[in-house]
């Protein structure tokens, strides 16, 4: 079995890496930025129709508040982005807003930015492949026939290269990164230069659609809920913002001022890209509704079920580029990549916080493990299972999962700036030196309004999305929260158990004797192995066990006992109904009764297979027995191997593994082998 997992496995993510080589899969900038940027980068892809979409509601007219929103956005993009800019300068460890609220804010504090940042990270996943999928899908109708089964297989993809390391699935993933940025730009250029230069009239495929309004004259507070509702949609380009903090120790040396760099980089490029494709939008009078089969309407006529709507992107792609054009094309198809790899933002933060989380013992610690190829392979699989079952639930429809979107990094972006504000108070009590003083109250001025904006956002993204879905990121977060608490509760109740008492004498905790009993099915090679180790330790006492199942084979095993002359007493324990494990369990649970005080070692021959099919014929009653035998206070269990020939094929097939190298597993050299301590002579 290990032979059949081995091969594929080091085909797909390739050969291990040493643990002292972790210092070649730290990221420079230029790789950093599409690991980590991917998602608020690819989220211009969707957010400016998502501000569309919601203005539609009030009819044509509220499209002329989109250039308002957009700058609120924008507003809101450089306050959130000089605020992360100071945590990572005073927070480089990787621990992000849960590091930043767990130390200034409590545990609970910590606990919640962190369940929010879970659920965060899945639904980037979800969000950003189902979107990529119905990009696609505009060009390729049997993705759209297909979208749950194409998204699960792109969250497949995308887990296999993540699980190759962080540095090689970056390195994937920065010309894609890089070639929708470079597009988005060209076509803002020339867009601009067509409309202003050549005062050229671009028209979008459906500027010729009339919106019918859901709620037609909006005024007063109707129309002020709209227009903040519009604002929460169009913050989904904020998402991923975080995960830069949560990866500082991903980046090259000087982590902090890299990641800084890198922050800085992704949010001017984002904003930019925005307000392009905003602006450009209402150039070529681009029209979305959110029911667009009974709201768009084409000479006074609803366009029907048929109508597929394409993106805004596309849309202004078409205007400016012209439709089916090599600039159009190429650029639909860097969107639609761009978009599955926005998810590899959320493959990077996730385990990464995961790993934090485990250390502090609030998830699983094999969440903290790296595999194979250095990457948090645990948290991977976790990720990707948890996406895969909400693109499974939602059937890969972003719309409705981009109403659960938002609400877990806003509640992390509140509470970690308020912790910063903290933070500095808490060095501005002891700092003396008065340029440091200045900085200090600089970046807590950042922190303190980058705190009050994110926390006016949250409010309004709870108002406006609650019963359009936000309520499940609600509930995922507290599921979440309740879970992390238990388990840390249940490893800080094992540790208390477990814990060396000091003042206790060692007689306490030191069994009076120690009573081995040796499991006898026959006298055979494995039971004369474990007799004799179990006499080598010098027990108190040794007595071979037996279960009468079967009265002739007892009888002989008797007789052969005496005709050797082992010097073992051999005890029969008899069994009306035929069973082994029950009267071996009562056998040993009456010595524990009658001296509570002594220990009793249980030794079992088992054999060593080499075949996978092999284990299915030997050793079932060994099995059965441990796992009873571990409940059993005071009982030892050592199992004594006998290894069988095929054991022997099974010792060649490791050693051909290990000489073997699969395809593709070489990339950067053999390990050098080191050279030998000089010895000293004598």
């Amino acid at each position: 079995m290990s032979k059949l997992t081995d091969v594929p496995k080091r085909i797909l993510i390739g050969r291990a890496l040493r643990s002292d080589r972790l210092g070649e899969t730290l990221l420079p900038k230029r790789v950093a930025l599409p690991v980590f940027a991917s998602d608020p980068l690819s989220s211009v892809a969707y957010a400016p129709g998502e501000v569309l979409l919601v203005l539609s509601i009030a009819g044509l007219s509220a499209y002329h508040f989109s250039p308002w929103i957009a700058l609120a956005v924008v507003v809101l993009m450089f306050t959130v982005v000089a605020s992360y800019r100071q945590n990572v300068h005073a927070y480089p460890s990787g621990g992000g807003d849960y590091e930043v609220a767990t130390t200034n804010l409590g545990p609970k504090a910590g606990l919640t930015v962190a369940s929010a940042l879970l659920v965060d990270y899945v639904l980037t996943v979800a969000v950003s492949i189902s979107s990529g999928i119905e990009n696609l899908g505009s060009a390729i109708p049997f993705v759209v026939e297909h979208k749950v089964l194409c998204a699960v297989g792109v969250i497949v993809l995308l887990t296999v290269m993540n699980l190759r390391g962080v540095k090689e699935s970056g390195s994937l993933f920065a010309i894609p990164t890089y070639v929708f940025v470079a597009g988005v730009f060209l076509m803002i250029a020339w867009g601009a230069y067509r409309g202003i230069v050549l005062d050229e009239t671009m028209k979008a495929p459906t500027a010729a659609f009339e919106i019918k309004p859901e709620h037609q004259g909006l005024a007063g507070f109707a129309l002020v809920f709209l227009l903040l509702r519009a604002f929460s949609s169009g913050c989904a380009a904020l998402t991923g913002v975080e995960a830069i903090s949560n990866g500082v120790p991903a980046f090259r040396k000087p982590k902090s001022r890299n990641a800084a760099t890198t922050l800085a980089l992704m949010g001017g490029l984002a904003v930019t890209m925005f307000c392009g494709i905003i602006f450009l939008a209402m150039a070529t009078d681009v029209r979305m509704a959110e029911k667009p089969a009974q709201d768009l309407l084409l000479d006074g006529v609803p366009v029907g079920e048929s109508y597929v709507q394409d993106p805004v992107i596309s849309q202004v792609a078409a205007a400016v580029f012209g439709d089916g054009t090599f600039l159009f094309v190429v650029l639909a198809a860097a969107t639609a990549l761009v978009l599955f790899l926005a998810a590899n933002t959320a493959y990077n933060g996730f385990p990464l916080l995961g790993s934090i989380l485990a250390q502090d013992r609030y998830l699983p610690r094999q969440l903290h493990t790296r595999g194979d190829r250095l990457a948090f392979s645990n948290g991977i699989v976790l990720l990707a299972g948890a996406a895969a079952l909400l693109v499974w639930v939602y059937g890969a429809d972003s719309t409705k999962l981009i109403q659960l979107y938002i609400v877990g990094v806003f509640v992390s972006f509140t509470l970690s700036q308020i912790g910063m504000v903290r933070h500095w108070n808490r060095h501005l009590k002891t700092e003396r030196d008065q340029s440091k003083r200045r900085h200090m109250i600089r970046s807590r001025a950042i922190n303190a309004f980058g705190a009050f904006f994110t926390g006016l956002v949250l409010v309004v993204v709870l108002a406006t999305k609650f019963t359009h879905g936000a309520w499940v990121a609600l509930l995922g977060m507290v599921i979440f929260y309740g879970t992390m608490t238990a388990i840390r509760r249940h490893y800080d109740s094992v540790a208390d158990e477990i814990a060396a008492a000091e003042e206790r004498p060692d007689e306490y905790v030191r069994p009076s004797r120690v009573r081995s009993i040796v499991l006898v099915s026959k006298l055979h090679k494995p039971t004369l192995r474990a007799l004799a180790y179990a006499k080598l330790l010098h027990s108190n006492q040794v007595e071979a066990l037996s279960v009468n199942v079967d009265p002739a084979e007892i009888k002989a095993l008797k007789e052969e006992w005496e005709r050797r002359g082992i010097n073992v007493p051999l005890k029969i324990l008899d069994s009306p109904y035929r069973e082994i494990t029950r009267p071996v369990i009562d056998y040993v649970k009456s010595i524990r009764r009658e001296s509570p005080r002594d220990a009793v070692s249980v030794y079992i021959p088992e054999y060593v297979v080499g075949h996978w099919y092999e284990h299915l014929l030997h050793n079932q009653s060994a099995l059965r027995l441990k796992g009873r035998l571990l409940f059993t206070p005071g009982v030892m269990v050592t199992s004594v191997p006998y290894q069988l020939r095929s054991s022997e094929a099974a010792k060649k097939r490791a050693r051909k593994r290990q000489d073997w190298n699969a395809p593709g597993s070489v990339r950067r050299g053999p390990v050098e082998k080191r050279p030998k301590e000089p010895t000293a002579k004598s």
